[in-house]
């Protein structure tokens, strides 16, 4: 064989490979999750979206954001339940002081397709600045609302936004 025919076949090995390493990474599901899970809130004074991280089992939901020292700016976890009811929540080992918004899913909510699934809900209970549990025993914050959501973002952005009670909430997961 020449020389010619060698590099063009290792040329083409190395092409190869790099696509899908590449393909691997752009669409794994981390990156997927990172970039299209929104959470989008409009009502009269507000109008803002966060990227967010889900939490849909039992273990990711009691983690939450455990032990986190930060969370990006428009950035947060989305907690989701298998059915809508009422869901207290604790900042036991949270780091970061946090505002938290339980949704109720509207009757109609929204399309699904293979690749992601949108729902509509409504703002129906926040709990604004809950700050950090330094005890043993850390207060519960109880909702008086049935849910199926309940994002958290940082202390103080929902006041910012003007996100309130009865906002309209759109949901864009990515499975």
């Amino acid at each position: 064989m020449s020389l010619e025919i060698i590099l063009l076949i290792i040329a083409v090995v190395v092409l190869i490979y790099l696509s899908f390493h590449f393909a691997g990474i752009l669409l794994s599901p981390t990156s997927q999750q990172n970039l299209q899970n929104q959470v989008c809130f409009k009502g009269e004074a507000s109008e803002a979206c966060f990227s967010v991280e889900l939490a849909k089992t039992e273990a990711e939901r009691d983690k939450g954001l455990m032990n986190r020292t930060e969370l990006g700016k428009n950035k947060g976890m989305l907690f989701i339940f298998d059915k809508e009811g009422v869901y207290p929540f604790w900042m036991k080992n949270t780091l970061i002081p946090l505002d938290m918004i339980w949704i109720k899913e509207s009757p109609s909510a929204g399309a699904s397709t293979e690749l992601s699934r949108m729902s509509s809900g409504q703002v129906v209970f926040i709990s604004q600045d809950v700050q950090p549990c330094k005890s043993l025993v850390c207060p519960i914050i109880n909702p008086s609302a049935k849910a199926k959501y309940v994002l958290e973002i940082n202390a103080g952005i929902s006041g910012k936004t003007g996100i309130k009670l009865g906002d309209e909430v759109k949901i864009n997961i990515v499975n």
